[in-house]
């Protein structure tokens, strides 16, 4: 342990400046980090929102939410992954093959929207023969429906959005977040409370916003991708097929990285389910705690992408060293960020639960607000590892070792949502030790990752993309 602490200090030591250095990684995270922050504060308002509605709408926005996203996750997860494969084909000189890497994510993420679809009669049946509470299903299941129509926009997004942070022009990504937080917050305050003429939809109207502030970054990037200089520098145009190559390697890489996210969420979901059939109380303070941890872990993902890219690209370039050192670079600027954190959510709970009071008096939120001043500050303690979980996991996908970490980072969520059903159901537990017993688990995870990573498995199987001749088109 004294060798691992001692190997920590030296590299988390190293300069900022040169290849993989901090201000590397800062250039290349940062605008994404402000992308991953617009997303926070999109999901935190939609909720925000409809608190002052009272809290079953709040309640119901996280139960269909979270449900409606998990059929997009393994879609997403999978061409995710053509973010590091862009990012080790520009490394290795091959600038024309990025944009094909981008047209085979296109083909998944049409072919997959029907089958997201298919899902809708299904989840609805299962909604309705859950324990959640009938008034909360009359909320969540119009915005789960509304929600997976638009679907596509977020898969489409994903797709050329893994494009520009594989190059590492990730600003576009940050600007077209930016401009969907800005329409989705205005958008939802006008129909959720049915502002400037427009009618009160309550929940629905957070739906709609949703939904229409996602195609409108879609919009964003589609004008950036399609602009005169990209088209010329990625020969975009000439990279509209189908690569049977390329196709093979994103499905086999990165199937991993799709079911890991799928199950993930899942895990989540079944978590989360577990806590709303408590009761209004423990569901409207779950998702409280749930909505400050985004806050705290949803940025950081932004910081995680960074890295898969630029550990994509020197393992591209042959420069081992310089990728093992951006992993590193990348930790310390998550760490800062969530030292940062421990303050308010160490000593103003209070006041971050305040802000979800609803706008008419309400004698049952005194309840809500003490559970989840409660979950709120215990979130404090497993902020570390979140950032150690989400730097380490971007490395070793960059490098390609995607099973272990998906075997990882499943196992974990899975356990979440075993040990919250068999501490409600089996032990009669109460939400305050469910929640207790789920957070100590979740703090073993963050150095496991880390320990995947420092055993240098990853460096035995470093990815070999494809060379083929036929499979490239010349940048110009």
């Amino acid at each position: 342990m004294r060798k691992i602490l001692n190997d920590m200090k030296i590299l988390l030591t190293n300069n900022l400046q040169g290849p993989g250095g901090g201000e590397e990684v800062l250039r290349i995270a940062a605008p994404l980090f402000i992308s991953q922050a617009s997303e926070t504060v999109m999901l935190f308002t939609d909720r925000l929102f409809l608190s002052k509605l009272g809290p079953v709408q709040m309640a119901a926005t996280m139960g269909g939410g979270i449900t409606s996203f998990m059929f997009s996750t393994f879609f997403i997860g999978l061409i995710g992954y053509s973010t590091a494969m862009v990012a080790r084909n520009l490394g290795a000189n091959r600038s024309g093959k990025c944009a094909l890497v981008t047209t085979q994510s296109l083909i998944i993420s049409l072919l997959a929207y029907p089958v997201i679809l298919s899902c809708i009669p299904l989840v609805k049946f299962i909604f309705l023969k859950t324990v959640i509470s009938p008034e909360q299903l009359k909320y969540q299941l119009p915005y789960f429906q509304i929600l997976m129509f638009g679907s596509i926009s977020i898969l489409l997004r994903g797709s050329i959005g893994s494009f520009f942070s594989g190059i590492g022009k990730t600003r576009i990504i940050m600007i077209a977040n930016v401009a969907s937080m800005i329409c989705n917050v205005g958008i939802n305050y006008m129909l959720v409370f049915g502002k400037l003429g427009f009618p009160q939809l309550g929940i629905r109207g957070a739906a709609y916003g949703t939904v229409i502030s996602g195609v409108i970054g879609l919009l964003i990037l589609c004008i950036a991708y399609f602009s005169k200089s990209n088209v010329k520098q990625y020969s975009v145009m000439r990279c509209f097929r189908y690569s049977k190559a390329l196709m093979k390697e994103l499905i086999a890489i990165g199937y991993p990285a799709g079911l890991e996210f799928f199950l993930n969420h899942a895990g989540f979901t079944l978590m989360v389910t577990a806590f709303h059939s408590q009761g209004t109380v423990v569901a409207s303070a779950i998702t409280i705690a749930f909505n400050w941890d985004m806050v705290s872990f949803i940025p950081l993902t932004g910081v995680g992408i960074a890295v898969t890219s630029l550990v994509g690209r020197y393992i591209g370039a042959g420069d081992l060293q310089s990728a093992q050192r951006s992993a590193f670079s990348a930790l310390k600027l998550a760490l800062t960020y969530s030292v940062l954190l421990l303050i308010p959510f160490g000593f103003f709970a209070e006041n971050m639960v305040n802000l979800f009071h609803p706008a008419e008096v309400s004698p049952g939120f005194n309840q809500i607000k003490e559970l989840a001043e409660f979950m709120v500050r215990f979130i404090a303690f497993y902020i570390i590892a979140d950032a150690i979980l989400a730097v380490f996991s971007g490395a070793l996908r960059g490098a390609g070792d995607t099973l272990w970490t998906m075997v990882i980072s499943v196992s974990m969520h899975l356990m979440f949502a075993t040990m919250a059903f068999l501490m409600f159901f089996v032990f009669g537990a109460s939400a305050r030790v469910t929640w207790v017993v789920i957070i100590s688990m979740f703090m073993m995870f963050g150095p496991l990752i880390f320990l995947r990573y420092r055993s240098g498995h990853w460096k035995r199987k470093l990815v070999s993309f494809v060379p083929a001749e036929d499979e490239m088109v010349p940048a110009k």
